[in-house]
C-alpha cells in the first residue's frame, strides 16, 4: 500500500510539473510578448469615425426598429435607400458599450486583435514548426496590420479569414477537414463585413491550385482526388448559397461589386483606399515586406504551394493598391514567411527556463493591467479628434438650420446629439450615389462654393480652423464667425445674405 501511495504521489508531482512546464514554456512566453506588443500599439484612442454610426445602427436594430434600409442621419440624403452591410459586427460593439461604456469598445477591439494575431502565430507554427520563425513573421504582420488597429468591424472579417485559412490548411495537410464549417462561416461573414468577398476569392484560389499537378522550379501542386474535388465543389456552392441568407438579399451579395465599379470617389479620396506611399513609415514597412518575400523566393530552398503563391500575389497586389489591405497581406503571407525563416534555430525544450518564462508572463500581465486605458483617458483621446466644444451650440439649433460639417465629424456629432442631421459622414456610399460627396469634395477645393452652399441651403459651416473653406468664408462679408474653438470654427450665414436655393437641389 505504501509503495502504491508513493507511486501515486510521484506521478501526481510529475504531472503537475509537466503542466507547469507547459504553462510557463518558452512558447507561451513568446506568445505573451506578441500579445503585449499588439496591446502596446493598439491600446490608445478610438481612431475610427465609423464607430459612432455603428452604435446608432445597433441601437436602432436592438430597440425593435429592424434593419436600417434608408438613410436616417443626414439632411442631404434623408430617406435614400441604404444597406447596412456590417449590421452583425455592430451588435458586439454596442453591447460592449452598454455594459462597460467606452472602455468596453476598446476592450472588444483589443480582444479581436489579440485573437487575430494569436491565431496567426499558431497558423504560422503549423506551417513552419518553428516558434521563433512564427513570432518573427507575426511581428511583420503586426506592423502591416496596424493600419486597421481600432474599433473596426473589419476585425471580425479577419477573424473569419483566419478560420477559413485554418480549415484550408487542415484539408491540404491531411486530405480532409471540417469543410462543413465553411457555409455557416460565409453566412456569418456576409452579415458582418464586406471582406467575405476576399474569403471567397481565396477559397476559389485554393480549389484552383489543386486542379493541376506538377513542379515548376520551387512551385509545386498536387491534383485533388475526385472525392476531394467533389467535396470542395459542394462546399463552394453551399458557401455561395449561404451568402443569400441575409436581410438584404441579393443587394448585399452584390455590394462589393457596387463598391468596386460605382464608388469611384470613395475609393479615390478616402485615406485607407489610397495606394501605399513608400515615402512614409507605413510605406517603408510595406517595402520591407516585399523585400522579405523576394529574399524568401531567392534564398530559401522551401517550396511554394501553388495556392499559397496565389494567396501571396493577391494579398500583395491588394496591399500595394489599397493601404487598408496591408493587414490582409500580413495575414496571408505570415505562415509562408515563417516557413522560409526555418533557418532560425528551433526552440529546444531541454533548455526551457520556467522561472524566466513565468517572470515574462507576469511582466506582460502587469503591463496590460497597468497600461489599460481608463474611461477618462479614452474620452480625452476622443476629445482630441472630435469637436466636443461645439455640442452646446449644435443643441441650440433647429433641424431646419442646415449645417455643413467636416466629413470625419458627422458620425460623432449624430451620436452625441441624435436630433442633429449631418451634411455628410463616413457612410460614404449613400452620399456618393446622391452626388453629395462630389459637392463636398468641390467645397474642399473651393470650386463654386457659393453655388453649392446655396444648393443645400446651408446656414452654418462647421470645419476645422485650417481648412481653406474656413479661411475663405471667415473673410467673406456674407458669413460671420459664430464660434471659434481650439479645433473647430462655426461660421454662420449673415442675416442680410439670404439663401438662394438651387432649383436642382436634391435636399430632402
Amino acid at each position: 500500500m505504501m509503495v502504491t501511495w508513493e507511486h501515486r504521489t510521484v506521478t501526481l508531482v510529475r504531472a503537475k510539473t509537466s503542466i507547469l512546464r507547459r504553462v510557463f514554456s518558452f512558447s507561451t512566453a513568446l506568445a505573451a510578448v506578441v500579445g503585449v506588443t499588439v496591446f502596446a500599439i493598439a491600446r490608445r484612442g478610438l481612431a475610427d469615425p465609423d464607430i459612432w454610426w455603428h452604435l446608432r445602427n445597433a441601437d436602432y436594430l436592438l430597440t425593435g426598429h429592424g434593419w436600417p434600409r434608408a438613410d436616417m442621419y443626414s439632411f442631404t440624403v434623408y430617406g435614400d435607400p441604404w444597406i447596412n452591410h456590417e449590421w452583425l459586427a455592430e451588435i458586439p460593439y454596442y453591447l460592449a458599450w452598454r455594459a462597460f461604456g467606452i472602455v468596453g469598445i476598446k476592450a472588444l477591439s483589443l480582444l479581436l486583435l489579440e485573437a487575430i494575431f494569436g491565431g496567426l502565430m499558431y497558423l504560422s507554427w503549423r506551417r513552419s514548426r518553428n516558434i521563433k520563425a512564427s513570432v518573427a513573421a507575426c511581428y511583420l504582420a503586426i506592423l502591416l496590420g496596424s493600419v486597421s488597429f481600432g474599433p473596426r468591424t473589419l476585425l471580425f472579417g479577419y477573424v473569419y479569414l483566419l478560420a477559413l485559412l485554418f480549415v484550408l490548411e487542415e484539408f491540404h495537410s491531411f486530405g480532409k477537414a471540417r469543410l462543413w464549417l465553411l457555409p455557416p462561416l460565409f453566412c456569418l461573414w456576409i452579415n458582418t463585413h464586406g471582406s467575405w468577398a476576399i474569403g471567397l476569392i481565396l477559397l476559389a484560389t485554393f480549389v484552383a491550385g489543386g486542379l493541376v499537378e506538377g513542379q515548376w522550379g520551387r512551385i509545386e501542386a498536387l491534383r485533388w482526388s475526385r472525392t476531394q474535388l467533389r467535396q470542395l465543389g459542394l462546399v463552394m456552392v453551399a458557401s455561395i448559397a449561404a451568402l443569400f441568407l441575409n436581410p438584404y438579399g441579393y443587394r448585399l451579395v452584390s455590394y462589393p461589386l457596387d463598391m468596386a465599379f460605382h464608388q469611384k470617389l470613395n475609393i479615390s479620396h478616402v485615406a485607407e483606399w489610397t495606394s501605399v506611399d513608400f515615402h512614409d513609415l507605413r510605406g517603408k514597412i510595406a517595402l520591407v515586406f516585399v523585400i522579405t518575400l523576394l529574399l524568401a523566393a531567392l534564398l530559401s530552398r522551401r517550396r511554394w504551394r501553388l495556392y499559397e503563391l496565389g494567396f501571396v500575389l493577391f494579398g500583395t497586389y491588394a496591399a500595394l493598391t489599397y493601404v487598408r489591405f496591408l493587414f490582409l497581406a500580413g495575414i496571408v503571407a505570415a505562415p509562408l514567411i515563417a516557413d522560409f525563416l526555418s533557418f532560425i534555430p528551433e526552440y529546444r525544450p531541454e533548455i526551457n527556463k520556467p522561472a524566466l518564462n513565468a517572470a515574462i508572463l507576469a511582466g506582460t500581465l502587469a503591463f496590460v493591467v497597468w497600461g489599460f486605458p481608463t474611461s477618462e483617458q479614452l474620452w480625452q483621446s476622443v476629445d482630441r479628434e472630435y469637436p466636443k466644444e461645439i455640442l452646446p451650440w449644435l443643441a441650440s439649433l433647429s433641424p431646419s438650420d442646415h449645417v455643413l460639417n467636416y466629413y470625419l465629424w458627422g458620425g460623432y456629432l449624430g451620436w452625441q446629439d441624435p436630433a442633429f442631421r449631418d451634411f455628410i459622414d463616413s457612410r460614404v456610399d449613400v452620399f456618393e450615389r446622391a452626388g453629395v460627396l462630389k459637392d463636398y469634395l468641390d467645397l474642399l477645393e473651393l470650386k463654386n462654393p457659393d453655388a453649392i452652399l446655396d444648393k443645400y441651403e446651408i446656414h452654418y459651416v462647421l470645419f476645422s480652423p485650417d481648412e481653406p473653406l474656413t479661411y475663405a468664408l471667415s473673410h467673406d462679408p456674407r458669413w460671420r464667425v459664430a464660434f471659434r474653438g481650439s479645433m473647430s470654427v462655426l461660421l454662420e450665414r449673415a442675416a442680410d445674405a439670404p439663401v438662394r436655393a438651387s432649383s436642382g437641389s436634391n435636399v430632402h
